[in-house]
């Protein structure tokens, strides 16, 4: 295996196949090696052939549906699969934010509009796993969520990495109730 963002090299069986993966994926990628077992989809277009690659199923669900999107190409879908996790992306669309989209690189306004109108009958159904689950039966609204993230960031930390750790921190503190406390825990998780 051999990492290039947003591509990686996988050899399986003496075949050396070239995927895209988002940052998510990158991010939990075992070490050059080790054995690794992704979730793909292929796309055949008249120039190219070109294999996406996912860590998580979730993930993988969440591309098909946003590459059928008008004006969302497999680009874009990883662009916003780098930029939060599906289960966070449910939760933009659920709760209109814009916003969260907007911070997004390569996704304006019309286009974040556009997302959350198409996507929000296609995540009907969407199980939104554990960790959304939890952080927003939590905190009520995702008020303390948000703040957290945001300080996180901040900070330097990529948006997922936040993410990840922030929804950590309430699954093992559901009692948390100050965006001060959630940060101090999270930046802790983090060393």
């Amino acid at each position: 295996m051999e990492k290039n963002p947003p591509e990686i090299l996988v050899d399986v069986g003496g075949i050396t196949y070239e995927l895209q993966v988002p940052m998510s994926t990158l991010y939990q990628l075992p070490e050059i090696g080790q054995e690794l077992v992704l979730h793909t989809h292929f796309v055949v277009r008249e120039d190219a052939q070109l294999l996406y690659g996912f860590y998580d199923s979730k993930d993988k669900a969440m591309f098909r549906a946003l590459i059928r999107v008008n004006g969302v190409g497999p680009k874009m879908a990883l662009g916003i699969l780098s930029g939060m996790e599906a289960d966070e992306f449910v939760r933009t669309v659920r709760n209109n934010d814009v916003t969260a989209m907007v911070n997004m690189p390569g996704i304006g306004k019309k286009t974040a509009e556009r997302l959350i109108v198409e996507m929000r009958d296609r995540l009907a159904e969407w199980d939104a796993g554990s960790e959304a689950t939890i952080s927003s039966s939590v905190s009520g609204d995702t008020t303390i969520t948000k703040d957290a993230e945001t300080a996180l960031i901040g900070l330097g930390y990529k948006p997922q990495q936040a993410a990840r750790a922030i929804a950590q921190v309430l699954k093992e503190n559901p009692g948390i109730a100050d965006s001060e406390d959630l940060i101090r825990l999270s930046l802790k998780s983090m060393v």
